[in-house]
Formats: structure tokens, C-alpha cells, sequence
């Protein structure tokens, strides 16, 4: 049984087509591989086809586990949440209290997130302290280089 996974309706929309994709375009690319390789006789000894049959393995799997994450997938209506407190699509602003530095990040689901885009996934050190607080708190949060304080400036949602 699959676990429940939360999506913007961007997010749901990019993992279909990277299914497409896979099914479309890599699934029938491999088997034309592995039919060529199969032609050049002796398959106990042809890499090239233990080599596309091991991609073939692993390709299957990513489109076994997409499909997966999308049958489970539930959208989720942003107007709908509640603005005052930090929960799965806020952006939230965050004073770091040592420096005095503020960041800007977007809670998202697992496979959704981005850094470079300040899409931080729920399931990360930082979401995890911030999650169900309001503005105005300071939070204490354990990341990888020690325990940082921060202090929630804002909270806002994108809507589209």
C-alpha cells in the first residue's frame, strides 16, 4: 500500500510527463537495444545485451514507482489551508538569529523539492522544525552543521 502523497497541480503534472516519457520514448529505445543486441548471436556472452537488459530492469522500476506516486497523489487546494500557521506549499521567510540573515523557502512533497528554486521538502531538518508554527516564533532546528535558531518572519502561500 502506497502512502499518500501531496501535490501542487505543477508538481502532479511533471511526474506525468516524465511517465510519458519513460513509456513513450525510453521503454521503446531500450527494446530496440536489447532486439539488436539479441541479433548479434551468443547472449551468454554479449555485454551489450546484459547491459541494455540491466537498464531495461532499472527504467522499469522508475515507471513501476512513478505510477505508484501518482495513483496515490492527492492535490491540494492552496486557498484552502490555513495562512497563520507553516504547513505542506507555505513559503515562509526565516530570520536566521545568529547572523541576522533572512531565506525564503517553499515547503513541497519529497520529490518536488529544489533547492536552487528555494524548494525545500517537507521531510528536510528545516521543514520539520518550521511545520505547524506561526509567525512571529523561534525555532531551534538540528541541521547537519549544528543547531541553528530561527525566527518565522512570514508565511504566505502562492495561488496560483
Amino acid at each position: 500500500m502506497s502512502d499518500i502523497n501531496y501535490f501542487t497541480p505543477e508538481g502532479l503534472e511533471n511526474l506525468k510527463e516524465e511517465l510519458k516519457q519513460l513509456t513513450t520514448v525510453e521503454r521503446p529505445a531500450i527494446s530496440k537495444q536489447i532486439a539488436e543486441a539479441r541479433d548479434k548471436g551468443d547472449l551468454s556472452e554479449n555485454a551489450e545485451y546484459a547491459a541494455a537488459k540491466d537498464a531495461q530492469s532499472l527504467l522499469e522500476l522508475r515507471i513501476s514507482k512513478l505510477q505508484d506516486t501518482i495513483n496515490s497523489a492527492r492535490l491540494i487546494d492552496e486557498t484552502k489551508l490555513d495562512d497563520s500557521k507553516v504547513l505542506i506549499f507555505s513559503t515562509v521567510k526565516l530570520k536566521n538569529m545568529q547572523n541576522g540573515a533572512t531565506v525564503c523557502y517553499t515547503l513541497v512533497q519529497e520529490n518536488e523539492s529544489n533547492v536552487k528554486e528555494g524548494k525545500i521538502s517537507v521531510n528536510s531538518p528545516i521543514a520539520k522544525g518550521i511545520l505547524g508554527r506561526s509567525m512571529g516564533e523561534k525555532v531551534d532546528i538540528t541541521v547537519p552543521a549544528g543547531i541553528i535558531s530561527f525566527e518565522i518572519m512570514e508565511i504566505s502561500r502562492n495561488n496560483g
